[in-house]
């Protein structure tokens, strides 16, 4: 007895030692050999972290981990995942490991994928990523296996497991995407036989999209069936089973064919109950919420047929059937029941051709309350091009949506809907925005109807909106709505409301509005601040608004012309009174032309755009502001503040021609730095008030002459230039009290001045400052002196330095008085010495002795330099206070 346990000990002695040898002596070969098999069969680039050989968590098989695995496609895919995984477990039998070097295949009898990603793509030529194995001819249709003549892996599975992966599959030529995630699928069967039953449990959440439209969206699906396998004939036929779309229950019967060239299906399918719960069943759970405690009356079916070819140009035949008879629902936590439920749809397809699939709407009836609704209608082309003919009829509270069923709205439904209409269109002249194939008659209308959006501040209450369907356009007969305190009254015509409802298009139209208040406050939202540019450029303006405030945006769902009146416009602390003008909205960009308002005390006329599509606002305008009262716009518009601030010791009204551009803030306050532009203005009447602002009454101080109280700039015309910060004046001139004063220079929008006033003075304003001699004149005769007085202005316009050159003044002065003395003198003079040679001249008489002549001519000549030279000393020294003493005469004649 001892002997035999002492056998059974060494037994198991040798099985636990082969068992932890056996990783030891075959892992290498093992994974040296699925490199190799790899390498022959498979066209792709195959990696992973890791390869394990384990007995102790299989046992008895041995299974062969690889961690971390990647297969990447080459051309036409390359770079493309094929698939990866965390971890792939392939078991086996202990003694296929003997056969790693004897050159038979390794038979395969479980595989196991976890948290695997298969990614499976067709490109629009119909070449297929996951077609990768290398052609063989020693492959068999009965046997898969990945192995060549000298040895390899083959796979006679007996079950099969993929746990928490994802599968995408997308057939770019059919437009077609499917997402499976959360996959959790196992199947147990015999892949060596040549007809065996396959049981397998399979649950997701699917996703759907084919030609754009989206049929699944993460909706949970579920199935356990038994499948019957003919893999020699490749045909899959449903035994026992039970799917679950969402919460609706389905029972499948038929085979799927997998041909060569092309796929055969014949599958039928039915709800197992005619229970109405069912129907709530298809809408998504996340829509649908919890069935739990949901009463229902009535039946609900849903059966169909699928059969046909399934290749690159056909798609199977359909029939599948929907309906529902006098059915109810009510949710338990929810004040109101859906009634009177009348559904009859059927989608068919009897040709095979694509084109050929319609949904029909024999009728869908229902009744919340006492509204009741109705559409009949059909759509053909359900998969290339819709084209839909619809009927509408009914009335239908809509606030009672939600409290008869659990929806999840963005925000509150609400109003009155009455429509009694026909819609006729493809959704190819909708995206294509040809509104002339869009064909619609009837009326509809909403009373009482509440907007919130994003893009409001407040609600838009709608107290009525009355609107009639035409071939090609819509009328809107009516629109009075109110939000805040903007009120307004519209009417016109709508291009696309069809596209605006289906597509969330733009809405185009053309409206005639009418208010008596609009506030642009009742237009702005609150957003966050992103940038720390936009903080910058803010802090360039005085009225920069902090983080958190309110931002005005254009809406970017008009698309639209609106002309407009209303009795006042406010805009911050400015209100506008008599507006009209027409609005141009698109692209969240608003055009304005032909502006008119009554503002200041004057008019104003403004043409311009505002955009608000980009994280900076921007705008473009040119105004022109007619007699307005220069004190109110001064206190109303900032701008004017810093293009002009002279102006606020100003009193009176002035004509204005304004053309600027620039960015604004959220606000749509302009950003003062960034102005560019022009601007040519006008003074009618205007008084100064020089203790208003510091520069004037300093400038008022240093001349002494002037009373700058008394100014009239009445009719005074002016031209500034603005650009990077910078205010630049023309120069322009004009007069006081017959002191003219021109002026030119520039100022800074942060008010940092530098400019030029030269005044051309009378002299008799300076007579008290220049000499003694030239004081004796008389101020009738310095008033005919003019001199330059230059004054500089200098700092800014609160700390204003007022520079006058006075002592140039003076100097120019006394250089032109004594320039125009000296001329008079010497004029003075000049005549004193024609005299004095018209008097020595006038005795003389002439002979006809040519000698005595020219003797007599010499002795006069010498007499008469010698009586001239003698004269104008004499008149000079006379005139400059400079006198000689007289010679003897005699001597001197001697």
């Amino acid at each position: 007895m001892k002997k035999v346990f002492r056998i059974i000990g060494i037994v198991l002695l040798v099985l636990i030692i082969g068992l932890i040898a056996a990783p030891f002596l075959f892992r290498g070969q093992l994974e040296e050999l699925l490199k190799k098999s790899i390498n022959e069969n498979l066209n792709a680039t195959v990696a992973w972290e890791d390869f394990d050989l384990t007995l102790f968590s299989s046992f008895p098989d041995a299974a062969v981990q690889v961690q971390n695995f990647s297969v990447v496609n080459n051309a036409p895919f390359a770079g493309d995942t094929l698939a990866s995984g965390a971890t792939l477990q392939l078991d086996m039998g202990v003694m296929q490991l003997f056969k790693t070097s004897s050159g038979k295949p390794i038979q395969i009898d479980a595989i196991r994928l976890d948290e695997g990603f298969v990614n499976i793509k067709v490109d629009s030529l119909g070449n297929a990523n996951y077609d990768i194995a290398k052609e063989s001819p020693a492959t068999t249709a009965s046997q898969d296996t990945l192995a060549d003549s000298s040895g390899g892996f083959s796979f006679d599975v007996q079950h099969y497991e993929l746990n928490n992966s994802r599968i995408n599959y997308l057939d770019e030529s059919t437009q077609t995407f499917l997402r499976l995630t959360e996959v959790n699928h196992e199947g147990d069967g015999d892949f060596s036989a040549a007809v065996s039953n396959l049981n397998t449990t399979t649950t997701a959440l699917a996703s759907f999209d084919f030609d754009g439209v989206n049929y699944l969206n993460a909706n949970k699906i579920a199935l356990d069936a038994v499948i019957e396998m003919n893999l020699e004939e490749q045909r899959y036929t449903f035994k026992e089973n039970e799917a679950l779309i969402n919460q609706l229950p389905l029972v499948f019967r038929g085979f799927i064919q997998v041909n060569e060239n092309n796929n055969e299906l014949d599958l039928a399918f039915e709800t197992p109950s005619s229970d109405f719960k069912n129907f709530l069943g298809v809408i998504p759970e996340v829509y649908a919420k919890n069935l739990d405690g949901v009463t229902t009356t009535g039946d609900f079916k849903v059966n169909g047929r699928i059969n046909g070819v399934v290749d690159e140009t056909h798609i199977p035949m359909l029939d599948i059937a929907i309906q529902s008879n006098n059915a109810s629902f009510k949710y338990p936590d929810l004040p109101k029941s859906v009634n009177d439920i009348i559904i009859d749809a059927q989608i068919m397809n009897e040709t095979g051709n694509v084109d050929d699939t319609y949904l029909r709407l024999g009728n869908l009836n229902f009744r919340i309350d006492q509204d009741v609704f109705n559409a009949k209608g059909r759509i053909d082309r359900l998969t290339t091009n819709p084209l839909v003919d619809l009927a509408l009829k009914g009335k239908l509270n809509l606030a009672n949506l939600e409290k008869a069923y659990p929806l999840e709205l963005d925000q509150d439904i609400n109003g009155l809907l009455t429509v009694d209409m026909t819609a006729n269109f493809d959704m190819e002249s909708v995206e294509k925005e040809r509104y002339q194939n869009i064909k619609s008659s009837g009326t509809a209308s909403l009373k009482d109807f509440k907007y919130v959006s994003p893009e409001l501040p407040n609600a838009l209450n709608m107290a009525s909106a009355n609107v009639t369907f035409n071939p090609g356009t819509i009328t809107l007969n009516n629109l009075d709505a109110q939000t805040g305190q903007t009120d307004i009254s519209a009417k016109g015509s709508i291009e696309n409301l069809i596209p605006f409802v289906l597509s969330k298009e733009d809405l185009k139209g053309r409206f005639t509005v009418n208010s008596k208040v609009i506030n642009l406050a009742d237009f702005s939202v609150v957003e966050e601040e992103s940038a720390a540019a936009t903080t910058a450029e803010k802090s360039a303006s005085t009225s920069a608004t902090a983080s958190g405030d309110t931002a005005i945006k254009i809406p970017s769902f008009l698309d639209a012309t609106l002309d407009f009146k209303a009795g006042k416009v406010i805009y911050d602390n400015i209100t506008l009174s008599n507006v009209s003008g027409n609005v141009t909205v698109q692209n969240e960009t608003a055009s304005l032309n032909n502006i008119r308002s009554d503002i200041f005390g004057g008019a104003i006329g403004l043409n311009g755009n505002v955009s608000t599509k980009s994280a900076t606002p921007t705008f473009e305008m040119a105004l022109d502001l007619k007699s307005v009262d220069i004190s109110q716009s001064f206190e109303g518009l900032e701008m004017l503040q810093q293009l002009t601030p002279i102006a606020k010791a100003l009193q009176g009204a002035l004509n204005t021609n304004i053309q600027l551009k620039g960015n604004l803030t959220d606000d749509l306050t302009p950003v003062l730095s960034s102005l560019a532009g022009n601007a040519l203005a006008q003074l009618l009447t205007v008084e100064v008030k020089p203790e208003k602002m510091k520069l004037i009454s300093a400038l008022d101080d240093k001349l002494d002459f002037i009373n700058l109280q008394n100014l009239d700039l009445s009719n005074l015309k002016t031209q500034l230039s603005f650009d990077n910060g910078l205010v630049t004046v023309k120069p322009f001139d004009f007069n006081i009290k017959g002191i003219n004063v021109g002026v030119s220079g520039t100022h800074s929008l942060e008010n940092t001045m530098n400019y030029t006033l030269n005044l051309k003075v009378p002299g008799s304003y300076l007579g008290s400052k220049v000499g003694n001699t030239l004081a004796s004149l008389s101020n009738a005769d310095l008033e005919s002196y003019t001199v330059d007085l230059p004054v500089t202005l200098s700092g800014n316009f609160t700390s204003p330095q007022v520079s006058l050159n006075t002592q140039q003044a003076v100097t120019n002065l006394t250089q032109q008085i004594v320039a125009t003395q000296k001329d008079k003198l010497k004029q003075q003079g000049e005549d004193r010495v024609k005299q004095a040679l018209s008097g020595l001249l006038g005795g003389t008489k002439t002979t006809t002795d040519s000698t005595a002549v020219k003797t007599r001519k010499d002795s006069v000549s010498t007499t008469t330099k010698t009586t001239t030279e003698k004269v104008v000393k004499d008149v000079l020294g006379g005139l400059f206070g400079k006198k000689k003493a007289t010679q003897d005469t005699t001597k001197t004649n001697n």
